[in-house]
């Protein structure tokens, strides 16, 4: 037996850092919707016990260290599955570069084995084990658009978002997610992203309002960190797009427009600039999970 899974990118329309927790993870609000962005991932059932990974890309583990070969022994493990599986990961998403390509791969190994292994497991269910794996995977197995606290596994759905053009332009760096937030000094964030004007915008469908009230408190250490994140936002938004934000930790940065041929005009003027740009769609509805 065979099973096709689609693992999309997201993008962070706001994070928020509130504390430092006790267990040395950080409390965040976030809201984070798809793009159709996807790696794809084909699994096969094997006789034996064995869970093989292959991949598309050069760059990545293929072994234990990897989310995807983290998902499978889980969820074989806990439901005392004897089947293998070969996973064979079609590599789009860009590695470490803000936009939850792990996780999401990961998120799509879950509901890919739930179909493959007949195991009936609900939404709830994923979501349960996806926590165990990383704070971004629970949101990656439905998708959609969503409210994110806790350590990233307490979800609110946003109901009929709001969607647009998007341009993601990624600079030729490597980020460390740990060296950003181990810099981060929550105690001094200046000024914490509304995320109340994020939800009005969304409730009044106000495009205008939702690019106003976007906002990363990592972006600003990233910065300090990598300065061309920040030229390749300001060239963003010299090109004409309504918004322009860094992604999660980075080095990503996304551009929103309602308009496709700014998206194409956005896209074109950033080529001379940085090798790495996509112009995508926003994916704001949840994909079907479970049994």
């Amino acid at each position: 037996m065979k099973c096709h899974e689609k693992a999309p990118a997201k993008i962070n329309l706001l994070l928020d850092v509130i504390r430092k927790r006790e267990d040395g993870y950080h409390e965040v609000e976030m809201v984070m919707t798809m793009v159709d962005l996807a790696d794809r991932l084909t699994l096969s059932e094997l006789d034996g016990g064995e869970i093989r990974l292959t991949s598309s890309a050069g760059n990545i583990p293929l072994d234990g260290r990897n989310l995807v070969v983290q998902a499978a022994e889980l969820i074989r493990q806990r439901y005392g599955v004897r089947k293998g599986v070969h996973i064979h990961l079609e590599k789009r998403i860009p590695v470490a570069a803000g936009l939850a390509g792990g996780s999401s791969d990961a998120a799509a190994a879950l509901r890919g084995l739930n179909r493959l292994w007949r195991l009936g497991l609900s939404a709830d269910d994923l979501r349960s084990l996806a926590a165990e794996l990383g704070s971004d995977v629970p949101f990656c197995i439905a998708g959609g658009t969503a409210v994110a606290r806790g350590r990233g596994e307490l979800l609110t759905p946003i109901d009929n978002p709001l969607s647009a053009w998007v341009v993601l332009a990624r600079p030729p760096i490597h980020v460390s997610t740990a060296a950003v937030y181990g810099r981060l000094k929550v105690d001094r964030i200046g000024r914490h992203p509304d995320l109340s004007a994020v939800l009005s915008a969304m409730a009044r469908r106000d495009y205008r309002m939702l690019c106003g009230s976007l906002g990363n408190v990592l972006e600003d250490v990233t910065i300090r960190m990598h300065p061309e994140i920040g030229r390749l936002k300001e060239t963003m938004l010299r090109l004409g797009a309504d918004a322009a934000l860094m992604s999660g930790s980075g080095p990503t940065v996304f551009g929103l427009t309602v308009r496709r041929t700014k998206a194409a005009r956005i896209y074109n003027g950033l080529r001379g600039f940085c090798r790495d740009v996509t112009v995508v769609r926003m994916l704001p509805d949840p994909m079907p999970v479970g049994n």
